[in-house]
């Protein structure tokens, strides 16, 4: 029995080797799945609650449930236009326009089933990881609309940016587009997340104009223990969002955890540094001078 058993394994193990490598890519990890799965759930722990709650801290307070609010609709928003065609306008072959933005194959979830697979992870699960992307992209731009926007143009502005910002530079860098191409890597988001939601809230900035009093009355946030609060979120939520972008669980995603909180740790003591220092050179200047009381007697 052993004889026969040791046997079978070796023919086993021939026979994979003998596959083609597109055959062993389709087959499904259960390691790198739960992993992914995780992840997502993380990226979405950034938005809601981590990002709403650092950024609903630093507005003064009656603006708190308005930042807290397009937080949260943002993400609702960006959930459902992801189904509804921007995922397949991000990853799906665009035919003749490949190069600049894909199709609407994808779009309504079309041929996402159980058994679909992007790599060797379930398309149903890459697909929701990315939509945490989606999610806290827009998100990230919310800094630049208090005191400034009405909740509607939020939303407006919001849908349309992911439709005609975002999808196409996903597309280029991530679904096999023109950048894609050229070389450019991107692993996980340092373009397709933060530049594109960078530029365009300075954009929005620049149109919309400083908020009523800026720089004259500038006005400390109103709660820096909710900033806390939502800075330790998206700590934690980091290492989903940077390790998940490995689309696996191994070496790749261990390092970049890895860097991703000590980058973090050092960063944090720098700004420590910095603001103490600040702040003791502020108190020093409006300090009394110490009265004269004439020289001293040896």
């Amino acid at each position: 029995m052993p004889g026969k058993r040791s046997g079978s394994v070796f023919i086993g193990i021939l026979f994979l080797l003998a596959l083609p490598k597109s055959a062993l890519a389709e087959t499904l990890s259960g390691a790198n799945t739960s992993w992914i799965l995780t992840s997502t759930a993380l990226v979405l722990f950034m938005t809601l609650p981590g990002l709403a709650l650092f950024y609903g801290g630093l507005v003064r307070a009656q603006n708190v449930l308005s930042v807290l609010m397009h937080c949260f609709a943002i993400a609702c928003l960006a959930s459902v236009l992801w189904v509804i065609g921007v995922y397949s306008l991000a990853f799906s072959d665009g035919g003749a326009a490949n190069q600049w933005i894909g199709g609407l194959g994808k779009a309504f979830l079309s041929g996402v089933g159980v058994n679909a697979l992007t790599g060797d992870i379930p398309e149903s699960v890459f697909f929701m990881f990315q939509m945490t992307f989606a999610i806290i992209t827009p998100a990230l731009i919310v800094g630049a609309y208090p005191e400034r926007m009405r909740f509607a143009a939020v939303l407006l502005i919001s849908g349309l940016w992911l439709v005609l910002v975002y999808a196409p530079v996903c597309h280029w860098i991530w679904g096999g587009g023109w950048l894609g191409g050229m070389g450019v890597m991107d692993f996980a988001g340092g373009l397709v997340v933060h530049a594109t939601a960078g530029v365009s809230a300075i954009v929005i900035v620049k149109c919309l104009g400083s908020r009523r009093g800026f720089p004259n009355e500038l006005r400390p946030p109103h709660s820096p223990g909710m900033v806390m609060t939502g800075a330790a979120m998206l700590w934690v939520g980091w290492f989903g969002f940077n390790a998940g972008s490995a689309l696996a669980a191994n070496g790749g995603a261990g390092m970049a955890m890895l860097v991703t909180h000590l980058s973090a740790a050092a960063a944090s003591l720098t700004w420590m540094a910095m603001a103490s220092r600040s702040s003791l050179g502020r108190r020093c200047s409006t300090w009394p001078a110490a009265p004269s009381t004439g020289p001293r007697s040896p």
